[in-house]
């Protein structure tokens, strides 16, 4: 595997959306992914269907226990195309068996960033450090369509009621 490995999704290496189909009717998207160290694999897909490619630590870090945290860089770059952009999520198993979990969820990857693909983890356990291993799965990468939305200026009066209204932080009780 050499630096310009390209995940291929389905619709050739333009970095365009295919049709539409392949398994339950979902689409495909080319991401351009240059893998930075050889040893290392390229994202992947641990089951069909699912929705998030684990990403790897290209080295290794200690979390302290009860909040360390360290950037981890999994020695991933992406084209992510316009019209799309990368979540980074933690890992459930880590969070689950080891309080480790990513502190900045989502992470959000524009499609112009073009920089190797870090990520912030941190320890949740009060009393156990946690060792990160060069290779270790530390969290999932998800492409998703994304909307560039128009901000049109308007009154507050003009934007209309809802059945949530002014209810924020707790609004909705427990």
């Amino acid at each position: 595997m050499d630096r310009e490995d390209v995940v291929r999704g389905g619709a050739g290496a333009t970095g365009t959306a295919a049709p539409a189909g392949g398994a339950g009717g979902r689409g495909t998207v080319t991401v351009p992914a240059a893998v930075l160290d050889p040893d290392l694999p390229r994202p992947a897909y641990a089951r069909p269907g699912d929705a998030g490619a684990d990403l790897v630590a290209r080295a290794g870090a200690t979390l302290a226990p009860g909040g360390g945290r360290a950037l981890v860089p999994t020695g991933l770059v992406v084209a992510i195309p316009e019209g799309y952009a990368g979540f980074v999520q933690p890992r459930s198993g880590l969070a689950l068996r080891h309080g480790v979990t990513c502190l900045n969820t989502p992470g959000l990857i524009d499609a112009g960033f073009r920089d190797e693909i870090s990520v912030l983890l941190v320890n949740t356990d009060p009393s156990t450090p946690y060792q990160v291993h060069r290779g270790d799965r530390i969290a999932q990468l998800v492409i998703q369509r994304v909307e560039h939305a128009v901000f049109a200026p308007v009154g507050r009066d003009e934007l209309g009621g809802s059945e949530r209204g002014l209810g924020g932080f707790g609004s909705t009780g427990r």
